[in-house]
């Protein structure tokens, strides 16, 4: 998998939406960069009331000065990981995804970088994680946690040994599916996502 293939397979109109169904309304952004794709995700500080710990991608609630939810995206992942993208830089926009534990609705919009600065963590985020794409994606398996709760068929995918589940799991099971890329765990070799995420080990 490469990054022309990636921004060419995740490239869509963008639209933000204005309605939101009765739900509260929020955007994250998807950014993935590098010649061999990685993903920007982030984790949570275990002090929030809410989604504490989870992991996630740089996103948020829009706020007064917000035009629309792609401004949001983008102000979010400024002010939580110091990444500034500029609106043009955005490529696509990917299915609207319910938070089932906090009522949210959220429009995940993807940026596909050539390259991207160091990045820096703000308050809000305990850590931020470049997680290999592909390797990532190919870790999807059924999500059989009775703590999640789920009221609907949901994936997890795995990193080291992080879990990425719920809304986020759902926003990378899109970009799964537009990429080719599905795939349980089960199936891949013996050893090899110890030698793709050895990093986070």
């Amino acid at each position: 998998m490469d990054l022309p293939l990636v921004r060419s397979r995740l490239s869509s109109a963008i639209s933000p939406p204005s309605e939101h169904g009765g739900r509260k309304p929020a955007a994250v952004l998807v950014v993935i960069h590098g010649a061999e794709p990685h993903v920007v995700m982030t984790e949570k500080p275990a002090s929030l009331r809410v989604h504490a710990g989870e992991i996630s991608f740089p996103g948020g609630k829009p706020e007064d000065g917000d035009a629309d939810l792609l401004h949001t995206a983008l102000r979010e992942t400024r002010e939580e990981i110091g990444l500034d993208v500029p609106r043009g830089a955005v490529t696509g926009q990917m299915g609207p995804v319910v938070t089932l534990n906090s009522g949210f609705v959220i429009t995940p919009f993807v940026a596909v970088l050539d390259c991207i600065p160091g990045l820096a963590a703000n308050e809000e985020v305990e850590r931020i994680f470049e997680v290999p794409l592909g390797p990532l994606l190919r870790t999807e398996a059924a999500d059989t946690d009775p703590d999640h709760h789920a009221i609907q068929e949901m994936s997890v995918f795995t990193f080291g040994d992080r879990t990425v589940w719920g809304a986020s799991a759902r926003i990378l099971g899109q970009a799964a599916a537009a990429l080719g890329v599905r795939g349980p765990a089960a199936e891949r070799p013996s050893g090899e996502q110890s030698r793709d995420f050895a990093g986070f080990i």
